[in-house]
């Protein structure tokens, strides 16, 4: 399945160029890889000091890292960045951040420094299960320093337990009276985040630093921590009076097979019972004895108690303990991988459907506003070829109504006896003859609306004499200015005038 993921343009790019602005270099020669990151931003403020974090870390790969293919090779790099061995985990933190390899890199080194993801912003706690019914209870009872064989021991062992009894009795009722007066402070959570580091560091002053890493974070921190890397939780309740604390916290915590155990396999977080956060853990798990553990698991997608451990246990019991929680518990989380990973393989699958959708969408819409645009050209195109039409018609018109209108201005020709009478054959441009007698004291405008009147004539001309050729004024240029007369034009007796179209 994870072959079948398909990246798209902007993750494929963050695979190529590993974040190289904020991530540092990297160099893809002869498949070495260094990569030097500093401190890195947050989308919300850490609630401790976060000291600049320096890695440089040389990876020789089997094939060159610039020869396998762009989700293979980030897979690798944070394979070898991280130590995770496991590829389904590689593949579920990549695929949750976005494949952003600086983010996944930052968070597997908070966790492993028991820091809470800074990359997230604070998210309601999720509710844990804790049904006895469901859990795997460990308890062993609490030791004593005094023997217990012959009379006088049992004895004092029935004398102990019976002081005991009375002394928890009256403390109890004390309590109970003074609390209906004043409601107990740890109730009141205000700080969790000092309460944690608090403990942490009264730990370490007192047990030394040789213990499983401790979660820097609130317990609402760790379950989501938890919840999202799909890892156990351990929760390590400190009761600094019990009798068994200072053997458990000397000799059992700092095992090195307990330390790497727990390092490797879950969160380890931890509080005093004394503080507000540690009460408030407490009365949610309800512990009966000390040191008190319990492990929580993602379990049918609720955080789930599966593990109770009560009272003092040795570093190889511990050890057993652990590993028999977690191997019951083990598959819970398989599924949960296995679900998680379909769920994005099918959440990545129908956002390239969706893009797909898009991208046919936009296509066709590209293609419908491209046929609107041809055919309002088309129809532009058509409109103005009918308005030049119109145009024409109406000019058409026009001229033929001045036509019309010109025949009152063409005086009576003369009688073909008239001495004077000039006589003037006029040639269109399609080859017509035309023969008409003028006074000589008629103007030339009576000529040219004469050529103008005759059906065959252009609409637009001007008439010239052949030889010379001499264009003749027929229309006024100005308004009010008069046209010469045929005499004063010089044309007599007989002449041959020849029309030329002006639209020709």
């Amino acid at each position: 399945m994870e072959d079948s993921l398909s990246l798209s343009a902007e993750q494929t790019e963050k695979i190529l160029q590993f974040q190289l602005l904020h991530c540092g270099v990297l160099f893809l020669e002869t498949g070495e890889a260094t990569l030097e990151c500093g401190q890195y931003p947050s989308s919300r403020p850490s609630p401790f000091p976060r000291s600049p974090i320096r890695l440089c870390l040389h990876t020789q790969f089997s094939t060159p890292l610039v020869m396998v293919k762009p989700l293979e090779r980030l897979r690798a790099l944070f394979l070898d960045l991280t130590g995770i061995e496991d590829m389904s985990v590689c593949r579920d933190v990549l695929q949750r951040h976005g494949w952003d390899l600086e983010v996944s890199v930052q968070e597997q080194l908070n966790i492993r420094e028991g820091r809470p993801s800074v990359y997230r912003s604070d998210v309601i706690t999720p509710a844990v299960v804790n049904n006895h019914l469901d859990q795997r209870v460990f308890f062993s009872p609490p030791s004593h320093n005094y023997p217990r064989n012959g009379v006088f021991g049992l004895f004092r062992y029935a004398v102990s337990l019976l002081v005991q009894f009375c002394y928890n009795t009256f403390s109890n009722l004390i309590n109970f009276t003074f609390r209906l007066i004043q409601p107990n402070p740890r109730r009141f959570v205000t700080d969790p985040v000092r309460d944690v580091i608090e403990f942490i560091q009264t730990f370490e002053a007192k047990y030394g630093t040789e213990h499983p890493v401790f979660y820097q974070g609130t317990y609402s921190q760790a379950l989501n921590d938890a919840k999202q890397e799909l890892r156990f939780l351990l929760v390590y309740l400190h009761c600094e009076d019990h009798q068994d604390t200072e053997r458990f916290c000397r000799l059992t915590l700092p095992s090195p097979e307990v330390i790497a155990y727990i390092n490797a396999n879950m969160l380890f977080w931890a509080c005093s019972v004394t503080s507000s956060e540690g009460y408030r853990v407490s009365q949610a798990l309800r512990e009966n004895g000390y040191p008190f553990l319990a492990l929580i698991v993602l379990r049918e997608n609720r955080m789930t108690v599966v593990g109770r451990l009560e009272g003092p246990v040795e570093p190889a019991e511990l050890l057993q303990r652990l590993r028999t929680v977690v191997s019951e518990n083990e598959i819970a989380l398989i599924a949960a991988r296995a679900d998680r990973v379909e769920r994005s393989f099918n959440q990545t699958l129908r956002e390239q459907q969706d893009q797909a959708y898009l991208e046919s969408l936009q296509a066709d819409q590209e293609k419908e506003r491209r046929r609107l645009e041809e055919r309002e050209k088309k129809e532009d195109a058509e409109r103005h070829i009918r308005e030049l039409e119109q145009i024409e018609i109406d000019r058409k018109e026009d001229i033929r109504q001045q036509k019309i209108n010109s025949l009152a201005k063409v005086p009576d020709e003369p009688p073909s006896d008239d001495p004077d009478a000039v006589h003037v054959v006029i040639k269109l441009p399609n080859g017509l003859r035309l023969e008409r007698r003028f006074l000589p004291n008629h103007s030339l405008e009576a000529v040219y609306y004469y050529v103008f009147c005759h059906p065959e004539s252009p609409d637009s001309f001007e008439i010239a004499t052949n030889f010379p050729k001499r264009v003749l004024r027929c229309l006024p240029q100005e308004k009010g200015e008069s046209v010469p007369t045929l005499a004063e034009a010089g044309l007599k007796r007989r002449e041959v005038l020849f029309v030329y179209d002006l639209e020709a």
